[in-house]
């Protein structure tokens, strides 16, 4: 197989990436080691940034989330028993928050045409620095080797792409906190209307919520809490 782009990994950001390229007339061709069915209902984020809204609306593909998409214009922190309220569309000059769950997000990409192929596993990367890289990958059962101009890791951290960056390239940022979220999805209608963050001496919360049916929430917790309690 020939491509100009091989992309690992069908999230929003690998597919968002094949859309970008597909409207600049630039062959791309999406490897997702996962079927189809799995990615479309993986659930992560669901709060979408204007940006991000921009990004698919300029891609031709926002309608389905104006149409089903949560409008958030402010969000509300609660610190030591007092409510305050940010306006964001009002202090931001128009923009707002979407509540769009990401695995919607997806399926809209891939109905869209993004050029994937499901249940592909990548296994290795070669010659990530010459001028015709390779992606080895498998497909039922079956070696095969794609060969590109670039190779876009959109596969997460712990994707084979950042594995297999050559050694003293990759430089890598992080900070590492004393403290862990414990995320809660229940299947409950949200009891405000917005995101709301509150602090308090035991710590952090967030109540924010995937539809006006299912609720996310996070806890602080410490590193080592045993999910039992």
């Amino acid at each position: 197989m020939r491509t100009q782009v091989a992309i690992i990994g069908a999230g929003p950001a690998g597919l968002s990436l094949a859309h970008l390229l597909k409207r600049d007339g630039i062959e791309c061709v999406v490897l997702e080691n996962r079927s189809r069915e799995y990615v479309e209902q993986r659930v992560r984020a669901g709060v979408l940034e204007q940006g991000t809204v921009d990004l698919l609306d300029g891609l031709g593909l926002g309608d389905r989330l104006h149409r089903e998409g949560m409008v958030h214009n402010g969000l509300s922190f609660h610190v030591n028993g007092r409510r305050i309220r940010l306006n964001l569309t009002e202090l931001s000059g128009g923009r707002s928050i979407y509540v769009y769950g990401q695995q919607e997000v997806v399926k809209d990409l891939i109905a869209a045409g993004a050029p994937v192929v499901f249940e592909a596993e990548a296994i290795g990367l070669d010659d990530v620095s010459a001028a015709i890289p390779r992606v080895h990958f498998t497909q039922d059962g079956r070696e095969q080797v794609l060969e590109c101009d670039f190779i876009a890791g959109c596969d997460g951290f712990h994707g084979i792409s950042r594995q297999s960056l050559p050694a003293g390239q990759a430089h890598v940022y992080e900070r590492e906190y004393p403290f862990a979220w414990l995320g809660i999805l229940a299947a409950a209608p949200p009891n405000d209307v917005e995101l709301v963050y509150a602090r308090n001496p035991r710590g952090f919360a967030l109540h924010s919520m995937r539809s006006l049916q299912i609720t996310r929430l996070y806890l602080q917790v410490e590193p080592d809490e045993p999910i039992d309690n």
